[in-house]
């Protein structure tokens, strides 16, 4: 089948209401003779769901995103979304230049959004992540914590419904990263957002993701899935968070050894 990458069709209301985005069979492999990267993905993801994707280093997950924010094309199958997904990687990649409230505008300035508009728009998101006091502050004035807030803002920015997300929170320290997931948390409650969070930390997947997918070593493959039925709000260190992480890092742990083999 020929890779496709499209946005849900307008005419398919009710699977567009129904699916916040579909991969179908979707494979990658970057020239002929070349690895297989993933392969026969298969994934529905509805409106709302918050999504943790864990594997190995170099299994794909982060093709995977890439293929899903549009940025390349399946070898093969089909990857529907409702609309194109924001995307927001481990670094900020803020402007050091530009302050914080600038970061954001910046991202609405590309879509058309007038000057006024924008710059209310900005403040709007930026006190939505808890940053209303930091707005005329540049990058090098702000923590690395404070950094991802203002990355998590700009994300936000781009006015889609499906947020992916490739380790974020890897090189924070433990407070400030336990910090972020509440705050992640929280935001994802209030906006209604579709969340395909990426991570190698089997704790953090589970205390963030509605549901835990495990990748196989290459070529990827989603082999295994969690339900998370624990209420929020969870923490890192809670009984059930632990049990279930313990669960999954035995399985992550196999899945190294047999391709180690």
């Amino acid at each position: 089948m020929f890779a496709t990458n499209t946005e849900l069709p307008a005419r398919d209301a009710a699977v567009a209401s129904e699916y916040a985005l579909r991969i179908k069979d979707v494979s990658k492999q970057y020239a002929p003779n070349a690895p297989v990267i993933l392969d026969g993905i298969n994934l529905d993801v509805k409106p709302g769901e918050f999504v943790s994707l864990l594997g190995a280093s170099g299994c794909g997950k982060s093709t995977l995103l890439a293929l899903l924010a549009g940025l390349d094309k399946p070898t093969s199958g089909e990857i529907e979304t409702q609309n194109k997904p924001a995307l927001m990687f481990q670094e900020p990649a803020l402007l050091p230049w530009l302050t914080a409230e600038r970061n954001v505008e910046l991202a609405l300035q590309l879509q058309g959004v007038d000057k006024e508009a924008r710059k209310q728009r900005a403040q709007e998101l930026l006190t939505l992540v808890h940053l209303e006091r930091a707005v005329k502050q540049r990058p090098h004035e702000l923590s690395g914590g404070m950094r991802q807030r203002v990355a998590l803002a700009r994300a936000l920015a781009q006015n889609s419904s499906i947020l992916l997300m490739d380790e974020p929170f890897a090189a924070l320290d433990a407070v400030t990263r336990d910090i972020l997931h509440e705050e992640l948390i929280r935001v994802w409650q209030e906006t209604g957002l579709t969340v395909i969070f990426v991570t190698h930390n089997v704790r953090e997947a589970v205390r963030l993701g509605q549901r835990v997918l495990l990748m196989s070593s290459r070529p990827g493959r989603i082999i295994k899935e969690w339900r998370i039925d624990a209420p929020e709000p969870r923490r890192i260190e809670d009984e059930n968070v632990s049990k279930l992480a313990g669960t999954i890092t035995a399985e992550l742990r196999e899945e190294i050894r047999r391709h180690a083999n």
